[in-house]
């Protein structure tokens, strides 16, 4: 809220407060710690997926504050008590929520109801509409920054693409269910989970907009199973300073593990008197580019990396005194250590990047909570309060676990409702006037060459248009691999190639250790999710050493994937197919040319003949 205070100031400079008003609802997804603490006794909090260990009250204790992911209820109940509402503000929320309850809000006529009652089908077209539009413009290609999406009473919806150089079709809509999630065909949320396993995906006339129909949302009560919510926690582990650079000399790279083994021994007798517990570790980028690179089967390496080895040094502890001391003696140590065949003794590391010897980064926070609590009948809704502390003490058993506050901003008289509607309808009708203006959308996207397959594929990224790798999650990563055609599509998925057992091996886990793997044929792609992993050790998102917190740079290790040699033959048989097939084209379409420029030519008479005499 001490933003919008801000605001209120700063728009005084503009306009008198006077001549405006705003009402604001704040929703607030804070949970009192007791009440954790109380559910975790009585057995009703478990791991939000099975990468997720078990909580204990140790967590608990650790974390400044505990959230709780909303569903839908809390902003339809506040819609409803504050149907004058202009803006409103969500704490820690399902993504989509926000879409469903405002969908459920008109659909209910702006009447209390229970929105459950209007089908599952139509909670599945909401559910689904608001996964997709929480991202924006990422369901078009190429994606863009916005879209629009036109909700229907038969549980179907449009989407359309605010940047007119961007388009949806059915695969690329299809697509945003793979999109950070463990599986791409049942969708787990607050109070139940979306089945996409019906769905259609029809491409409308404009060939921009893509009509969605068939979702169904499962609701947890039907089933006679409790409402869940998943609650979310970080704890702080410690203060960390970083530091930066870069070894160019092939001598020391060389060399370099054993170099920076000896670095970190430096610095523990260096500190050989601190008793707070600390820790050094490394990122380095590109220690192989130059192995790589010499190679004389580079060339058979499209996808390899290549570059100089660039260092991150990271060190954590107790306080920042003792983070940025360990950072600094591993810097000089980098600068100064000598090592075997050593050329150049005025320095080894190449540093200084902005003007800094040393980044303090303050506290290292890490997951610790990302567990489903279950609920009673009631509390998954929200209450009015006063105020945030206000509404967290007075949180009790059987009723909202949520609360909202409102506050009002401006001096001018609020809007009635009735009268807000008319405004909005005299505005829809007034771009005949003449003193309006039409401003005609820009595209912020540059147009993009569609996906070409390149002769003679032999790798998985030859022949994928999309591979890419995020978060799942802080404990999964997920990777997702499209193919543009479906002729190749399913050569890929009848040839073996992608399986558990491949994805298992190139990221070195136990096929059983993988969260979900296999085919979706709506969005022609294979789908595999599985625990986050650095050193061979189960690790959560963010923390010390993450040189990755979206995951999304996990896919090299597909890039590179062999096709084998049966998928090759057939794959390049298609390219020599339709290459035959466009030249027959060509072939034809010039001969059609060609007769059209014979028939265009004027018909010259022929030449009289002349009698001469002498």
């Amino acid at each position: 809220m001490a933003a919008l205070r801000q605001f209120e100031r700063s728009s005084h400079a503009n306009a008198p407060s006077s001549s405006w008003n705003i009402k604001v609802i704040a929703i607030y997804a804070g949970v009192a710690p007791t009440r954790v603490t109380e559910r975790l006794q009585s057995g009703r909090i478990i791991g939000c997926g099975k990468t997720v260990p078990e909580l204990t009250q140790k967590e608990i204790d650790q974390v400044p504050r505990i959230v709780a992911q909303m569903g839908p209820e809390p902003f339809l109940q506040a819609m409803l008590e504050n149907p004058d509402f202009n803006i409103i503000i969500g704490g820690r929320s399902y993504d989509p929520s926000p879409y469903i309850a405002f969908a459920a809000y008109n659909a209910l006529q702006k009447q209390p109801g229970d929105m459950y009652s209007l089908g599952k089908d139509i909670m599945g077209s909401f559910t689904h509409m608001g996964k997709i539009m929480e991202c924006g413009g990422h369901c078009a290609t190429p994606k863009s920054n916005g879209a629009i999406a036109h909700v229907y009473k038969n549980a179907s919806f449009d989407l359309t693409p605010m940047d007119p150089l961007a388009k949806c079709i059915p695969r690329s809509v299809a697509a945003h269910s793979l999109y950070e999630k463990p599986r791409p065909d049942i969708l787990h949320g607050p109070g139940g989970y979306m089945n996409l396993s019906n769905c259609t995906f029809e491409q409308l006339g404009d060939g921009r907009t893509v009509r969605v129909r068939g979702a169904i949302f499962e609701a947890s009560r039907a089933h006679g199973e409790k409402y869940t919510v998943k609650l979310e926690a970080a704890r702080v582990m410690g203060f960390r300073t970083l530091f930066m650079g870069s070894f160019s000399d092939p001598i020391l790279i060389s060399q370099l593990d054993d170099l920076l083994e000896r670095i970190r021994a430096y610095v523990k007798m260096q500190h050989k008197n601190v008793t707070e517990t600390w820790d050094l570790g490394f990122h380095l980028y590109g220690l192989n580019g130059e192995a790589v690179q010499a190679s004389p089967t580079f060339a058979d390496r499209p996808y390899a990396v290549t570059q100089r080895v660039f260092v991150v040094g990271e060190a954590i502890a107790e306080s920042q005194k003792v983070a940025t001391s360990i950072a600094n003696v591993a810097r000089v140590a980098c600068v100064h250590a000598p090592y075997e065949g050593q050329k150049a003794t005025s320095g080894n590391f190449g540093f200084g990047i902005g003007g800094k010897l040393e980044l303090e980064v303050a506290e290292c926070a890490e997951f610790c909570i990302y567990h489903l609590m279950s609920l009673e009948d009631g509390e998954e809704g929200a209450v009015s309060a006063i105020s945030h502390a206000d509404g967290i003490a007075n949180t009790v058993d059987g009723r909202g676990l949520f609360h909202w506050t409102v506050s009002d901003f401006g001096e001018a008289e609020p809007l009635k409702v009735t009268d807000a509607a008319e405004a909005t309808t005299t505005a829809a009708h007034t771009n005949g006037d003449a003193t309006s203006t039409k401003t005609k959308a820009r595209s912020i996207v540059p147009p993009l060459p569609p996906f070409k397959m390149p002769d003679n594929p032999r790798f998985l990224a030859d022949i994928a248009s999309v591979l890419r790798s995020k978060n799942a999650g802080p404990y999964e990563i997920t990777v997702d691999i499209l193919f543009d055609s479906a002729e190749v599509y399913e050569l890929v998925k009848a040839s073996g190639v992608l399986t558990t057992e491949t994805i298992a091996e190139q990221y070195q886990l136990a096929p059983g250790e993988m969260v979900w793997a296999g085919f979706f044929d709506l969005a022609q792609a294979f789908k595999a999710t599985f625990p986050r992993k650095r050193d061979g050790k189960l690790r959560v998102s963010g923390g010390y050493l993450e040189n990755d917190v979206h995951g999304s740079q996990q896919y090299m290790q597909l890039m590179e994937l062999k096709l084998g040699d049966a998928l090759r033959e057939k794959l390049v048989a298609i390219q020599r197919r339709d290459a035959h097939k466009i030249a027959g084209l060509q072939l034809q379409q010039k001969e059609q040319e060609e007769q059209a420029q014979a028939q265009a030519q004027p018909s010259v008479p022929p030449a009289a003949e002349v009698a001469v005499s002498a």
